[in-house]
């Protein structure tokens, strides 16, 4: 059965460049990969052939034969099909899949299998801080008490006991990996033995038990900006849980919470706040004496003010995160209307009701005229 054309068969032009072609050849392993496409026969066919095609394409030398005498100027060379890993230019599929799509672990990862790095890195940790909004609107240093694994230091984190090393694993070769064969290329699995250390103890540290590391309780303060609100989310680098093997430590993540206020409202940087006024305040008008972040604050009521009037102080809401300005005070006011009376009060607004049912049917009577007169 004659063969495809390796340039049909990455779908690229005759004139393609090596950039072009290996990206070809990319979307197409991971495409055709038997790992995603486990007895697939035909996949698995597709998987082969690119692979071929890639090997003489991606070779200069190759490339300029095909190019001039077509399959018969590579045969030897592409004999093996995809099982010629070694082929010139064609450093193995894990130098194409390693790095970009994250196969380096399925093929043992990095070119001619180097040995991996087996430092892990600490995790990170989270920490809840509820904090009150007269603190959100002024920032804090917090004090915090933070539960943790750090390295031991008895035996420096090596798990092993004073005085001795951690050995090479023999099941490994200190590699950390196992490789098995599997169809027509080897896969790489995580050594059972070390776990992937590389290393086993044999003797391990009385004080961690061979972990390397131990929990203990860390003291420190973490300053909170003023601004924030629930839901914030401040970093603290390096302060989080030590890592394994020389690995970098994680990160501290600290959340905050602003507990309700009594007084105060918030949304976003603004507040709102309701404040209650008399009958005689709301019709005459009054200084009223609010309360806000910064203290009290004269507001002027003026004659008239109905219940729901919302009044509006510049600059006494809360400090947007970053120092970017401070949001405003909104004032909103209810007219009481008194449910127990004293006899002078009682008097004086049965007066009031008295001239209000007057100028109300004189009122009716000038309607009544106007209506008349047009």
């Amino acid at each position: 059965m004659s063969k495809r054309d390796y340039y049909e068969i990455l779908s690229v032009s005759r004139t393609a460049t090596d950039q072009e072609i290996k990206s070809a050849y990319r979307r197409l392993a991971v495409k055709y990969h038997p790992d995603k496409n486990p007895n697939d026969a035909t996949a698995e066919e597709k998987f082969k052939e690119a692979a071929e095609a890639y090997s003489v394409l991606s070779d200069a030398q190759q490339r300029q034969r095909y190019d001039r005498f077509g399959h018969a100027g590579v045969s030897s060379s592409a004999a093996g099909g995809a099982g010629n890993w070694g082929a010139p230019g064609f450093g193995g599929i894990e130098d194409i899949l390693g790095d970009l799509f994250g196969f380096g672990d399925v093929f043992g990862g990095g070119r001619g299998g180097a040995r991996r790095s087996n430092a892990q890195r600490g995790a990170d940790l989270r920490y809840d801080l509820e904090i009150t909004l007269e603190e959100a609107a002024t920032g804090m240093t917090a004090q915090l008490r933070i539960p943790r694994l750090e390295t031991c230091e008895t035996c420096k984190g090596s798990g092993a006991k004073e005085g001795t090393q951690p050995e090479t694993c023999s099941t490994c070769a200190g590699s950390g990996q196992v490789r098995y064969q599997q169809g027509f290329f080897s896969v790489a699995r995580t050594c059972h033995v070390c776990r992937g250390a590389g290393r086993v103890v044999k003797d391990p540290c009385a004080t961690c038990n061979g972990a390397g590391r131990v929990e203990r309780e860390k003291q420190m303060e973490v300053k909170i900006p003023a601004g924030v609100e629930t839901g914030s989310r401040l970093r603290v680098s390096g302060e989080g849980e030590s890592g394994t093997q020389g690995g970098a430590p994680g990160d501290l993540y600290v959340v905050i919470h602003v507990a309700e206020h009594d007084q105060f409202e918030r949304q976003g940087s603004n507040l709102y706040e309701a404040v209650p006024i008399t009958f005689a305040q709301a019709a005459l008008g009054a200084d009223l004496m609010v309360k806000t972040l910064d203290g009290e604050e004269k507001l002027k009521i003026p004659t008239g003010t109905q219940t729901g009037t919302v009044f509006r102080l510049r600059g006494k809401g809360m400090p947007a995160l970053g120092g970017r300005g401070r949001g405003d005070l909104f004032v909103s006011v209810t007219v009481l209307t008194p449910t127990s009376l004293t006899r002078e009060q009682r008097r004086l607004l049965e007066q009031l009701a008295e001239v209000e049912s007057k100028d109300l049917e004189d009122k009716g009577l000038v309607d009544k005229v106007r209506d008349i007169f047009g």
